[in-house]
């Protein structure tokens, strides 16, 4: 069944209203028809199985007949920061970023950032954002729309990082560590605890198509973030996230695996390079 998220003044206790580019959906593009069934969720933790009772483009009604567990977020609320790439890669990082469990995205400005957007296309910009995410999310089965803030300056980014409880700039370089050790690492520490044991959340910070600047490396240590290398490789910008992402999703039990002895998962045939 097709998932829509509601605002929550439309999901009842028993009427569910659905408006808007939604309701035109189930209604052109699904062709769906009373007595048809789809699953509706307010984004806070109520969801449930509505059959449909009424349907037009500008408005679908439904009513409630199963109420469903909301048990699909992730056990860690993971922040994906990223330095604004050129053409529609934020568009690949939103999306699947979502599909894997991503628990916000928060688009910066650093030094080798090339894009930059004026104040009318960039609310154009956070608003088709803001649409790919829901739709994501939909696919995917969240529970929940990721939220994704407007893009902000790098200062303004690392005044963020005192409010995680991990922050790991994905970097190259000797110094970094090991995502595995980070890992490990991550699990020790003060601070407020997700279900998997890491203080939450964590913020993944990743770099424009040029990298991080010496510079920028080092205010992002000062502020409080770890840099961590995804081994030997060189990825795009875009992708760096997602193999840190999956990788952290595997760790906390998300992608199955069976937990070690320090309450991660044990990884088949990657030790010698991300970890």
């Amino acid at each position: 069944m097709q998932k829509y998220f509601v605002d929550r003044t439309a999901f009842g206790d028993r009427l569910v209203t659905v408006t808007g580019d939604d309701a035109r959906h189930i209604c052109v593009v699904m062709r769906l028809k009373p007595g048809d069934r789809i699953v509706v969720s307010d984004g806070g933790g109520r969801e449930a199985i509505a059959e449909l009772t009424a349907v037009r483009p500008d408005c679908v009604e439904a009513v409630v007949v199963e109420r469903l567990r909301a048990d699909a977020e992730p056990k860690v609320d993971v922040w994906i920061a990223q330095s604004l790439p050129k053409g529609d890669k934020f568009e690949t990082v939103l999306q699947k970023g979502t599909e894997i469990g991503a628990g916000r995205f928060l688009p910066f400005r650093s030094e080798r950032t090339v894009v930059r957007y004026e104040a009318e296309a960039a609310a154009r910009k956070l608003d088709r954002w803001r649409k790919i995410v829901k739709e994501a999310a939909e696919q995917a089965g969240r529970n929940r729309v990721p939220p994704v803030d407007p893009p902000m300056s790098w200062d303004e980014l690392l005044a963020r990082v005192a409010q995680v409880g991990r922050a790991w700039l994905l970097h190259t370089g000797s110094e970094c560590m090991p995502l595995r050790e980070a890992f490990r690492r991550g699990r020790a520490g003060d601070g407020p605890t997700g279900r998997a044991g890491f203080p939450s959340p964590v913020m993944l910070i990743v770099g424009p198509e040029g990298g991080f600047s010496d510079r920028e490396a080092e205010q992002a240590v000062r502020a409080g973030a770890l840099p961590v290398s995804l081994g030997r490789r060189v990825l795009r910008t875009e992708t760096a996230a997602m193999v840190a992402l999956a990788c952290l999703m595997y760790e906390i039990g998300e992608m199955g695996g069976e937990p070690d002895a320090e309450g991660g998962v044990l990884y088949a045939g990657m030790q010698g390079e991300l970890l």
